[in-house]
């Protein structure tokens, strides 16, 4: 029996990437899909990828008409709008997968620090952060995930098994990543013009990314104590991908090979996580369009810092294909099922 999918805000390229994905998926069935602004128009006038894929047509949101023809939604709405419907749909019984930022921070606070009021507070404390590798067990059992944000997702994956086991030093840490302009969304702005970004390179919200705060709590909670880092994004000249470049210093005695082996003991049954061999780093090219993360490493043998390069598909791993991550693992299916695709090189 399929799993009836509603996707909440279907028109930005995180809907799009779920539609892609869930059109192979074996087990699911898309069954409504809404955007205000396109509401009555067929999804494959919107994307035309789409055409003879899908005969769905945008509809209004509608919690009712979500509640009757899904079993699971995704809520691909900014932040603000999710909570402000999630509490909602889990009152009509739904699982949510929420690609928004409304869940992800625990701490009310901090959450309204860096972003605004949260009108649901009292669902931070239930939502499971959704990094599959790291929170597999409390996933299963879920109703709400807070899929991570991008960025975070590049960043956790390679540094919470270092700080857990304590093979690099906790202070110090600096994170340089860059990212593909489709993660600034489909809505249009003049900073993601193609004459304003193309032949371009350059940092941006330095020393105030809304994803710091995201980052520095999930490696806290590794650490078990608390992570402050430097953290630095750059908008560069492609339509997807974010590679990460990390700076921490190993703890004392800790050489290149034992941290490797420290990453491959935690991610070596891991599908989606490919920690490469020695002398070798990756390129977003070899991950486009899929769910994998790769990720090099080498210790400076000059200034004795450990720098791990991370790279992922922004809007696949780092949201909607984690997204069906998650929901595979709520749902007891192999959480590689619709997954399985290969990059696209070159």
């Amino acid at each position: 029996m399929a799993i009836n999918i509603g996707i909440l805000g279907g028109s930005g390229y995180t809907g799009i990437e779920l539609l892609r994905i869930l059109a192979n998926h074996p087990h699911t069935d898309v069954t409504v899909i809404t955007s205000r602004k396109y509401a009555g128009v067929k999804v494959s006038e919107v994307f035309p990828s789409l055409y003879g894929i899908t005969d769905l047509t945008f509809t209004e949101p509608d919690t009712t008409r979500l509640a009757e023809a899904s079993d699971i939604v995704f809520t691909c709405v900014p932040h603000q709008t999710a909570m402000n419907i999630v509490p909602a749909l889990l009152k009509k019984g739904l699982k949510v997968i929420d690609l928004s930022a409304d869940f992800r921070l625990r701490d009310r606070e901090t959450y309204e620090r860096w972003y605004q009021k949260h009108v649901a507070p009292e669902l931070l404390e239930e939502a499971v952060y959704g990094l599959p590798e790291l929170y597999r067990e409390q996933i299963a059992t879920a109703r709400l995930i807070a899929n991570p944000g991008c960025y975070p997702t590049s960043c956790i994956l390679p540094l919470v098994p270092l700080l857990r086991t304590g093979i690099i030093q906790s202070e110090g840490i600096i994170i340089d990543s860059k990212s593909g302009t489709s993660g600034a969304g489909r809505s249009a702005s003049t900073a993601t013009l193609f004459c304003e970004v193309n032949e371009g390179f350059k940092a941006y919200k330095i020393g105030e990314h809304r994803h710091t705060p995201e980052i520095e709590q999930e490696l806290s909670v590794a650490a078990g104590t608390n992570i402050f880092v430097n953290f630095t994004p750059h908008l560069v000249p492609m339509s997807r991908g974010i590679l990460s470049t990390i700076y921490a210093l190993p703890a004392t005695g800790a050489s290149e090979t034992e941290i490797r082996a420290c990453l491959q003991d935690v991610y070596g049954s891991s599908r989606f996580i490919q920690v490469l061999p020695r002398g070798s780093f990756p390129n977003v090219s070899s991950v486009r369009g899929t769910n994998f993360c790769h990720m090099g490493l080498k210790i400076d043998s000059r200034t004795g810092r450990l720098i791990v390069v991370s790279v992922i598909d922004n809007l696949c791993r780092g949201a909607s294909g984690q997204a069906v991550q998650n929901m595979n693992i709520m749902e007891g299916l192999n959480e590689i099922t619709g997954l399985e695709t290969l990059a696209l090189y070159p």
